[in-house]
């Protein structure tokens, strides 16, 4: 999750985001980075019972490694651009990547991975194409 800034009130409110998806379940364990941002969150979320007592937070610096692998794309089209003027550019030019990202990955409803002619179509009916 993109956000301004690293602290405890963004990691919360990603936590949150994350933990009202349909496909999650309680975890029985949460893998990060070393950021001081996580434990505050973590305790917050314990105290409002939103993760149960026994969840545990792990700050290992690679254990986090499937996701950062997942986004080594990413960065290699934000890279060349050498960042970006505004946070909102930033915001919005990084969900366009991860949106077709996960189409061309087959994460959408209807549209099969490799299938590129339904990925196109899909494209332009999202944004009123006629192809």
């Amino acid at each position: 999750m993109l956000s301004a800034k690293r602290d405890p009130q963004a990691a919360e409110r990603f936590f949150r985001k994350a933990l009202k998806a349909c496909h999650n379940i309680n975890p029985r364990v949460i893998n990060v980075d070393k950021n001081a941002a996580y434990p505050p969150s973590i305790d917050q979320l314990k105290k409002s019972e939103l993760l149960p007592d026994k969840c545990e937070l792990r700050q290992v610096k690679y254990l986090n490694n499937n996701i950062e692998q997942d986004h080594r794309f990413i960065k290699r089209l934000v890279k060349p651009g050498m960042g970006f003027a505004s946070f909102t550019t930033a915001r919005r030019t990084l969900k366009g990547y991860e949106t077709m990202n996960m189409i061309r990955k087959g994460q959408v409803k209807g549209v099969k991975k490799g299938d590129i002619d339904a990925q196109v179509r899909f494209v332009a009916q999202i944004l009123s194409i006629v192809a």
